[in-house]
């Protein structure tokens, strides 16, 4: 099966439920959970499986429809957000996908099947192809906290992604609190990075532990010179104050060492990752160690202001987290 795994630098899947984004109502699921829709899995095909409703898929499934009208379901996000990109994925549902979709958002608080809400439209009626990722952008540049996701008439879909920012209001913040810069719950995101092989950069900024070693971000084995990097845009510029570097999980395949490199760069310019004199080092090198969160605090050399940091691994591997606390401070 041909792919489009189309990446989305610079944004974040909202519907996760890492972040506490969860269904909380759906019109069917006969043939496959709702809850499937918004697994960071992708999506498989268990050949011969079957339950007691009929084949097994992975996704969300309804029956038949036999009555007038459609099948939808409703999301909360857990963190209120700017939809930009959406990906309706039709993995495995070849005959039984939807003809037809919509997308909706709310920030009306939503209490399961409320029919007085009124809806914003994210994506108008749209024509949907199987086995495929359905790629489409947002007509609106609403924030939304609910996502309400229409089916026409019926049908199955492997994965629904929601690909944008989230809304973070930096004035509630106080300016001598220290918070995690590096955060996806603070609007941190990956913006670049040049391997992720084994495992996505955007696991790094994720909120609590690693789960396992494939919930951090692992490059492929580096065979010439060189080293592994990504850059991470904050979402509030800071001050950083310490960093926990986490090696969790990797025991055989950790890096040898990293470092870090910071730059601020106004939202008014563009941002040229390839500028060198751009980047100026956060820290020394620092030795890594397999299975361990490494908390770095003395060998940070750079006391001024930051909205970019890049992470260097040498040679390769992987990396559970990365936790950058540090104060906020506007320029």
């Amino acid at each position: 099966m041909k792919k489009n795994n189309r990446n989305y630098k610079g944004l974040i899947d909202l519907a996760q439920p890492r972040l506490g984004s969860k269904i909380i109502y759906k019109t069917d699921e006969f043939f496959g959970s709702a809850k499937r829709l918004i697994s960071p899995e992708k999506p498989v095909w268990k050949e011969g499986v079957y339950d007691k409703n009929g084949k097994w898929m992975d996704g969300w499934e309804t029956r038949r429809k036999r009555s007038n009208g459609n099948d939808y379901l409703i999301i909360k996000l857990g963190k209120s957000g700017l939809i930009k990109n959406i990906d309706i994925d039709t993995s495995f549902f070849n005959g039984n996908q939807p003809e037809y979709i919509s997308l909706e958002g709310t920030n009306s608080v939503v209490l399961k099947n409320d029919r007085n809400i009124i809806w914003k439209k994210i994506i108008k009626k749209s024509k949907v192809f199987p086995n495929k990722n359905n790629q489409f952008k947002s007509a609106t540049n609403s924030t939304f906290k609910y996502i309400k996701l229409n089916i026409f008439p019926d049908g199955g879909i492997a994965r629904l992604r929601l690909f944008g920012n989230i809304k973070v209001d930096s004035k509630k913040i106080s300016k001598n609190k220290l918070i995690e810069l590096s955060s996806i719950l603070n609007g941190a995101s990956i913006i670049a990075t040049n391997n992720e092989h084994f495992g996505k950069a955007e696991n790094i900024l994720a909120p609590g532990n690693s789960l396992n070693m494939g919930d951090g971000w692992e490059t492929r084995r580096r065979r010439g010179k060189g080293y592994d990097w990504v850059i991470v845009k904050f979402g509030i510029p800071g001050i950083v104050k310490s960093i926990k570097v986490g090696t969790k999980y990797f025991k055989g395949n950790y890096p040898n060492h990293c470092t870090f490199q910071t730059a601020y760069v106004s939202n008014s310019k563009r941002f040229n990752m390839n500028q060198s004199n751009k980047w100026k080092y956060l820290t020394k090198k620092i030795k890594l160690y397999p299975n361990k969160i490494h908390n770095i605090k003395k060998n940070i050399i750079h006391k001024e202001i930051s909205n970019y940091i890049k992470l260097n691994i040498y040679p390769d591997g992987g990396i559970s987290r990365i936790k950058i606390f540090g104060i906020k401070k506007d320029k």
